[in-house]
């Protein structure tokens, strides 16, 4: 199990890397897009426990 778990963790850092290097613009396209919904999570728990406090 921890064998396969390394073979994948490894397979998935080599995708970023290759991702990153052949596609730049995608790659920034996608980590923008990753944090705008942090960022919309992070409102939304924000509004949320503003409502339970009024």
């Amino acid at each position: 199990m921890g064998q396969a778990r390394r073979i994948i963790t490894w397979a998935l850092v080599i995708f970023v890397f290759y991702t990153i290097i052949t596609s730049p613009t995608r790659a920034a396209d996608l980590v923008q897009v990753g944090f705008t919904g942090i960022s919309n999570a992070a409102k939304a728990v924000g509004t949320f426990m503003t409502s339970l406090i009024k």
